[in-house]
């Protein structure tokens, strides 16, 4: 129950209310994907199945556990130490994705906005990677496979390392369009991912 409660929590705090405190701020929607079939269109699809398939996961866990067979756990690795770690990965993701968000201000999108100018972010998280949300989201999906081992969770982290993966490299190609020299220049200072 306690981990059903602490996702819809980082659901709650990084993805809506972050997405209304900058519409707010900006008049700016920044759920920028799209409905076409272009590979940006498609990894929103991707983003949001996983996103599903997280509740539905971690539903079962707590809720009807009776049903948690069927998710074939990896029983051989649960244990007391894993499962601190799991959770200690978990809030490192949430304070993580919290402030590099917040040191995106108004640039922060969910997606790559086309429509609305923003400014490259390169302090900060920023200066670490240039991928610290993506860098959080992926700790976090570690962290539930940690606290839930089972097929289902380790599915959630190869989809998402995949589609994280795609959307990274679609970022970079707008970047560079949008930013030239700029964010090739960052890009030589500061690695992918760490």
């Amino acid at each position: 129950m306690l981990l059903f409660a602490y996702l819809i929590l980082y659901f709650l705090l990084v993805f809506v209310l972050r997405s209304l405190l900058l519409w707010k701020k900006t008049g700016i929607n920044p759920l920028t994907f799209n409905k076409t079939d272009n590979a940006h269109g498609f990894n929103g699809k991707v983003f949001t199945f996983i996103s599903f398939l997280e509740l539905i996961v971690v539903g079962i866990y707590a809720f009807k556990s009776e049903w948690y067979e069927y998710l074939l756990p990896f029983w051989y690795i649960e244990n007391s130490t894993l499962h601190k770690i799991c959770w200690a990965l978990l809030f490192l993701s949430l304070i993580v994705v919290w402030i590099s968000q917040s040191q995106m201000a108004n640039s922060w999108r969910i997606g790559i906005d086309e429509n609305n100018k923003t400014k490259l972010v390169t302090n900060g998280m920023f200066s670490i990677s240039r991928n610290p949300i993506f860098l959080g989201i992926m700790i976090a999906n570690i962290g539930l496979f940690l606290a839930i081992p089972n097929a289902f969770t380790l599915l959630i982290i190869s989809l998402s390392t995949i589609s994280i993966n795609t959307q990274i490299r679609l970022e970079e190609e707008f970047l560079k369009r949008e930013f030239e020299n700029d964010y090739l220049e960052y890009a030589k200072k500061v690695r992918r991912w760490i």
